[in-house]
C-alpha cells in the first residue's frame, strides 16, 4: 500500500471514483440524449425490460451511487488524516465538512437542479421514456429536488460531526442506518400517501408537494460509514487490506445471492422470473439486496484498482484525471449532455447514444486536466479545495 497523507494522493481512490463518473455519465446521457430512464422506488412497480441492453445499461450505472458514497468516506478518514498532521484541530476539521456538506446541498439546488430543467426544455412532449412506476407521493409542482449532491451532503455533514468516533462505534452506527431502513421502510408503504419533507429527506424517497427526494440521509449514511472505516485502514497500511477487499467483496455477492433466493429480508420487491427479474432490484431507498450487490462490485474493483496500482501506476491516470474532480466533473457532465439532448428532442437508440457518451467524455477530459491542475496548485485552506 503506497500512501503518505502528507505528500499524495493514493491513485486507485482516484481512477476507481473516475471509473464510476464515466458510468453515471453513460446513465444520464441515456436520461439527455436517448430520453429514457429507469426508477426504482419502494412501493410502487418495478422497471420493466422488453430486451437485455437496457436493463444491463441501468445495472451497470447502479454500481455508481453507492460507489460515490463509500469512496467519501474513504476520503473523509484520508483527508482527516492529513489536515490532523498539519495541525489541524478537532474544531476546524468540523468547520471544513460542515461548509463542504452545506455547499454541496447548494449546488445541488442552484447548479445541478437548472440542468435538470434545461434537459426537460429539450425534450419534445411525449418523447420521454420512463420506465416503472411513478415516483411515489404527489401534491404542488416540485421546486427542490434533492438528488445525490444532497444525499453526499448531508451525511457528510452527520459524519463531520462524528468523525471522532472509535472505529467499532461507526460500524455499529453504519450497520443500524442500513438496518433499519430495511425495517422501517414498510411503515410507509402506502406510494400516494404525502410523508413530511423532512421524512422524505431522512429515510423515504418521493415526491411531496414542492419537494422530490431521491437520496435520504439515512441508507446512505450507512455507506459512507463503512467507507470511513475502510479508509482507516488504509491509513494503517495494514499488510491485508488489498486481500480484505477481495474477501469482503466477494462475501458481499454471495450474501446477496443467498438474501435475493430467499426473497424475503431485504428485498422491497420479490424477485420476478428471469434473469433479469432477478437482478432488477430496489434503489431507492436502496434495499439490503442492492447495496449488497453493488457494493460487493464496488469493493472488488477497488481491489483490482489497487492491484494495477501497485503494479503499473501509469495504467489507472486516464480515469483518475476524473475522479479526482469529481464536482467539478458532476456539474459540467450535466449540462453538456443536456445541450446535446437538445439536437435530439425526440431521442435516440440506445447503441446510437454511446457516441454521444463517449464523445461528451472526450470534451470533458482535458477541462478536469486542467482545472484538477489548478485545484492543486491552491493552498489546503483554498475555497477551490472545498469544491
Amino acid at each position: 500500500m503506497d500512501y503518505s497523507p502528507r505528500n499524495k494522493r493514493l491513485l486507485s481512490l482516484d481512477s476507481m471514483r473516475g471509473m464510476i463518473m464515466v458510468l453515471m455519465a453513460l446513465d444520464h446521457a441515456s436520461f439527455f440524449v436517448a430520453k429514457t430512464h429507469s426508477h426504482e422506488f419502494w412501493g410502487t412497480a418495478m422497471p420493466w425490460y422488453d430486451s437485455a441492453m437496457p436493463f444491463l445499461l441501468r445495472a451497470v450505472t447502479h454500481l455508481c451511487a453507492p460507489g460515490f458514497f463509500l469512496l467519501m468516506g474513504v476520503g473523509m478518514a484520508l483527508f482527516i488524516a492529513a489536515r490532523t498532521m498539519e495541525g489541524w484541530g478537532s474544531w476546524r476539521v468540523i468547520r471544513f465538512f460542515l461548509i463542504r456538506g452545506i455547499l454541496l446541498i447548494a449546488f445541488q439546488q442552484f447548479l445541478e437542479n437548472p440542468s435538470w430543467y434545461l434537459g426537460s426544455l429539450g425534450t419534445a412532449t411525449g418523447a420521454f421514456t420512463s420506465r416503472g412506476g411513478p415516483i411515489p407521493g404527489g401534491g404542488a409542482s416540485a421546486k427542490f429536488y434533492l438528488g445525490v449532491l444532497y444525499g453526499l451532503g448531508s451525511t457528510m455533514l452527520v459524519w463531520g460531526l462524528l468523525f471522532r468516533l472509535p472505529t467499532l462505534a461507526v460500524i455499529a452506527l453504519s450497520i443500524a442506518a442500513i438496518g433499519l431502513t430495511q425495517v422501517v421502510i414498510f411503515e410507509f408503504a402506502d406510494p400516494q400517501a404525502i410523508y413530511p419533507p423532512f421524512l422524505r429527506m431522512l429515510l423515504v424517497p418521493g415526491h411531496t408537494d414542492e419537494w422530490i427526494v431521491f437520496y435520504p440521509t439515512m441508507p446512505w449514511m450507512g455507506i459512507t460509514g463503512l467507507g470511513m472505516v475502510l479508509g482507516r485502514r488504509i491509513l494503517c497500511e495494514h499488510a491485508g487490506v488489498v486481500r480484505g477487499l477481495w474477501v469482503s467483496g466477494a462475501g458481499a455477492l454471495v450474501l446477496f445471492i443467498i438474501i435475493r433466493l430467499l426473497d424475503g429480508f431485504g428485498n422491497f420487491h420479490r424477485a420476478a422470473p428471469g434473469w433479469i427479474g432477478f437482478f432488477n432490484l430496489t434503489k431507492y431507498p436502496p434495499d439490503l439486496s442492492f447495496l449488497l450487490l453493488t457494493t460487493g462490485i464496488d469493493l472488488l474493483l477497488l481491489w483490482s484498482w489497487m492491484r494495477l496500482d501497485s503494479r503499473n501506476p501509469s495504467w489507472g491516470r486516464a480515469m483518475a484525471v476524473f475522479g479526482s474532480s469529481p464536482l467539478f466533473f458532476y456539474i459540467v457532465h450535466l449540462y453538456l449532455y443536456a445541450l446535446m439532448g437538445w439536437a435530439f428532442p425526440r431521442g435516440m437508440g440506445l447503441a446510437r447514444m454511446t457516441l454521444f457518451w463517449l464523445a461528451g467524455l472526450l470534451i470533458i477530459y482535458p477541462l478536469c486536466l486542467r482545472f484538477g491542475r489548478f485545484k492543486q496548485s491552491r493552498p489546503t485552506d483554498s475555497l477551490w479545495r472545498l469544491l
